[in-house]
């Protein structure tokens, strides 16, 4: 074994890849499970119909899985944007409020120094 240290980022994209590995094996075994009780219930398929139609129904279930996950890792990409973009708004708003209530603060304080 390699006693070499790993890097904190190259660590986490080996887990991230191992845990996009073991996402795509679950969803091939549910969509094999899914066809398969699918054509559980067509008990007048021979053999061969049954695994050609398990096959199909497999395949478009896995297609089907495919495009929910890119569909939401999208409307993931869209929130972050418009959330990044709303916090930065706010940030600022945030920054010029304070920095306007110091300015008076200073003005006033200034004010009541030279009154007499």
């Amino acid at each position: 074994m390699d006693e070499r240290p790993v890097a904190p980022a190259e660590a986490a994209l080996l887990i991230h890849e191992i845990e996009g590995h073991l996402l795509v094996e679950s969803a091939r075994t549910e969509s094999r499970a899914a066809a398969a009780r699918f054509t559980a219930r067509l008990d007048w398929l021979t053999r061969a119909q049954r695994e050609e139609v398990e096959r199909a129904y497999a395949e478009d279930h896995l297609d089907l899985t495919r495009h929910t996950w890119r569909h939401t890792a999208r409307r993931c990409e869209e929130l972050r944007t418009e959330y990044e973009t709303r916090y930065q708004h706010l940030r600022r708003r945030l920054v010029a409020g304070c920095l306007l209530g110091v300015t008076c603060v200073l003005l006033i304080t200034g004010l009541c120094a030279y009154a007499p």
